[in-house]
């Protein structure tokens, strides 16, 4: 039997695993993905808002060409340390579900060619991120094979009538980069303007375009229905109806809540944010640990990798202390319907 499963190898994921083994713990990662599969789907030529240091985990040292490092940077780092602790990662295979208790789970998935597995773990860490499930836009035609939720590159964009729904980063750039290639772009938000946070040397670009007409835009609007050579918009003018061939709906994503609650971790049902300890990250079900933006809910702009790969030190510490029978004063109750603080406040679960 293992000391801890961690299910997803994303860069928290992977901090988990190092900071088990630094702690002589025997820990196996199972990722549905590659390795930072996340990362890994980003677009191709992006370049990360932060800098080298803050993304770095395990101690070792990140180093870019640049200030800022790139997408491609960050996967040859994070290989680099994956290699480097001997992390045992097991690739394209899926967790379906977690069983049993406290110091006896079974965790069942299944590999890429489809055969079912068992593996036993004394405690398990979910580290499964959010980008893997997009939001949502709820309007008939959503279904449609033209409509794309992740922006990877423009090139085959070039001379074709593409709508671009958000207006934070990565529609932002999704635009800018599909209009440099040739694409003829609208973009729609439900918002009045371009968010805020967009990054400074992008916002000022995107506002310059929209208010050039090179870029239009529909602010205050919504889709009404996607067709399949066009798309129906709500605007302050009336209904408008636009040309199209592709639409990009860059609305955000969210973390799997069905997959955490099918596990009896339980959500605040106004933030989504699981009941868990703060210290420690265990949830209400002894043994079940959770790291990065899983923490967040719905709040998702809360946990990046900066702050994110720190989960793993404290979850790796507690499991220590617990799995080695010693006593871990901020440790979570481990038993009975004693409550556990939620992670948003100090104020005990109803």
């Amino acid at each position: 039997m293992l000391d801890v499963v961690v299910v997803g190898a994303g860069p928290t994921g992977l901090a988990c695993g190092i900071e088990l083994r630094k702690r002589g713990l025997s820990v196996e990662l199972i990722e549905k993905g590659c390795v930072v599969n996340s990362l890994y789907n980003y677009p191709t030529n992006m370049v990360f808002f932060t800098t080298p240091e803050l993304l770095e985990i395990g101690g070792i040292p990140m180093t870019a060409m640049n200030e800022k490092p790139t997408r491609n940077e960050a996967l040859k780092y994070y290989r680099r340390v994956a290699d480097h602790f001997k992390l045992h990662i097991r690739q394209y295979e899926r967790v379906e579900f977690v069983d049993g208790e406290d110091n006896h789970f079974r965790v069942h998935s299944t590999t890429r060619e489809g055969e079912p597995k068992v593996t036993e773990a004394r405690k398990v860490i979910f580290s499964t991120g959010y980008y893997d499930l997009p939001n949502r836009l709820g309007v008939p035609g959503e279904e449609l094979e033209k409509v794309i939720h992740y922006y990877r590159e423009a090139h085959p964009y070039y001379d074709a009538d593409v709508l671009v729904v958000g207006a934070k980063n990565s529609a932002a750039i999704a635009a800018l980069e599909l209009w440099w290639t040739g694409a003829r772009v609208t973009l729609v938000h439900r918002g009045p303007e371009i968010h805020n946070h967009v990054k400074y040397w992008i916002k000022p670009n995107i506002e310059n375009r929209i208010k050039n007409g090179e870029i239009p835009a529909y602010f205050d609007s919504t889709i009404v229905e996607i067709l399949p050579r066009e798309v129906l918009l709500q605007t302050p003018q009336g209904q408008v109806r636009l040309k199209n061939d592709f639409v990009f709906a860059l609305v955000g994503y969210h973390p799997d809540f069905t997959f955490l609650e099918r596990h009896g971790i339980r959500l605040n049902p106004d933030t989504q944010r699981p009941y868990l300890d703060p210290d420690t990250f265990e949830t209400q079900r002894p043994g079940i640990y959770l790291a990065g933006v899983l923490v967040a809910g719905v709040h998702t702009n809360e946990i990046f990798i900066e702050n994110g790969r720190f989960h793993g030190e404290k979850i790796a510490e507690a499991i220590r202390y617990r799995i080695t029978d010693e006593v871990c004063p901020t440790a979570a109750p481990s038993a009975g319907d004693t409550p556990v603080r939620p992670a948003e406040s100090g104020h005990q679960t109803p």
